[in-house]
This record gives structure tokens, C-alpha cells and sequence, in this order.
């Protein structure tokens, strides 16, 4: 397994594990439940950063 793919699996197991708390009721509030949300964007979005950068290299590599 390589760093990009580390980093996506830890990503998403962090993901899962705040879902979780949303799924079995363990969010204590709304303002609880709208940072979970957030960092639950913040990994979609940092997922979205690390394939760019996967495929940039890859393309980089490609061409030399």
C-alpha cells in the first residue's frame, strides 16, 4: 500500500467512525452534529486534493 492510499483508507475510516457517532444517536447537539459535518467535508474534500495530487503524479511519471 502506498502513502496516497494510506492516507484515503485512514480518511475513510475516520469517516465512518463519524457517521457512526451520527448514525447511533451520539451526537450531544446540533452545533456537535454540524462539526462532525464539517469534518466529514473536510475529509471529502481532502480525499478530492489527495487523487488530484495521485493523478498529477502519475501523469508526471507518464510523461518522462
Amino acid at each position: 500500500m502506498d502513502g496516497i492510499e494510506l492516507l484515503l483508507k485512514r480518511n475513510d475510516e475516520e469517516r465512518k467512525a463519524l457517521i457512526e457517532v451520527i448514525v447511533s444517536g451520539g451526537v450531544s447537539d446540533f452545533e456537535n452534529y454540524k462539526h462532525i459535518c464539517g469534518v466529514i467535508r473536510g475529509l471529502d474534500l481532502a480525499d478530492e486534493h489527495i487523487r488530484d495530487l495521485a493523478k498529477r503524479m502519475k501523469d508526471d511519471d507518464d510523461n518522462d
